[in-house]
């Protein structure tokens, strides 16, 4: 498509947003939770991690980390930590290793999951939001692309309401507080839920009656391992902005 512009500041933000794709990505993450939480970030398999890969973020805060092009792995928040001065604590869920710093530790599940590999040039991202590890808070993962034709994903219902009872897990102080909400695998550990043994395959490994509980409230994100039709999207952006309980705030 041909732009044009009326302004050389229409020239200089178009190779500003240009030269940015060409050398970094960043991500913004956002809390628009009435708690603090403590967002966490783990690099896959032969990328650096970010900068930041656990802190806290106050209600209300947002932060911006640097990417790189190529760049791929997970965004996730935890909730009910309590720190020492030194880094070590516990999280209520979603903890990486008992560390304020999750440092290549994964969120222990139920976690909501913001997922996502860069591409390099013109290559496209690819991202989605993922209950396949269970879910702990809403979250919605917005796009920036010059052209703004991305496609945000993600879900804003509260899936703690209405968990099944199976799949609760309760607040260990208050009893009838629900903090997360397990996956049917990390429930009961069965091949079909899990999609493993023989059910490793799209074939063999259906969509589950509790799948379905997620997808039905969810549309947009994984419900498990197979569901990708609906779930991935695709981007060229040079941000993305990650909200926890995006429907706080509206």
């Amino acid at each position: 498509m041909k732009m044009a512009f009326t302004s050389p500041i229409g020239y200089c933000l178009v190779f500003f947003c240009l030269f940015s794709r060409s050398l970094s990505c960043s991500f913004t993450i956002t809390n628009n939770c009435p708690h603090t939480i403590w967002p966490g970030t783990l690099a896959g398999a032969g990328t650096p991690q970010l900068s930041m890969t656990g802190f806290e973020l106050s209600s209300g805060q947002s932060v911006s980390i640097p990417s790189v092009p190529g760049w791929s792995g997970r965004i996730w928040a935890r909730t009910g930590c309590t720190f020492d001065e030194s880094g070590a604590g516990t999280c209520q869920t979603a903890d990486c290793g008992g560390r304020l710093e999750c440092n290549g530790n994964g969120g222990t599940p139920p976690a909501s999951l913001f997922e996502i590999t860069l591409g390099k040039g013109d290559n496209k991202d690819y991202y989605d939001v993922s209950f396949v590890d269970g879910y702990n808070l809403p979250l919605v993962a917005t796009p920036f692309s010059i052209n703004g034709s991305c496609s945000a994903t993600g879900c804003l219902n509260d899936l703690n309401i209405g968990c099944p009872k199976e799949l609760q897990v309760i607040n260990s102080v208050d009893a009838s507080d629900i903090v997360a909400c397990k996956s049917a695998c990390e429930a009961f550990r069965l091949d079909q839920y899990c999609c493993s043994g023989e059910y490793a395959n799209p074939t063999s490994c259906k969509p589950s009656f509790y799948s379905t509980l997620f997808k039905r409230a969810c549309p947009r994100a994984y419900s498990y391992a197979f569901d990708d039709g609906t779930s991935t999207f695709t981007c060229n952006a040079y941000d993305y902005t990650v909200t926890f309980c995006p429907s706080i705030n509206g």
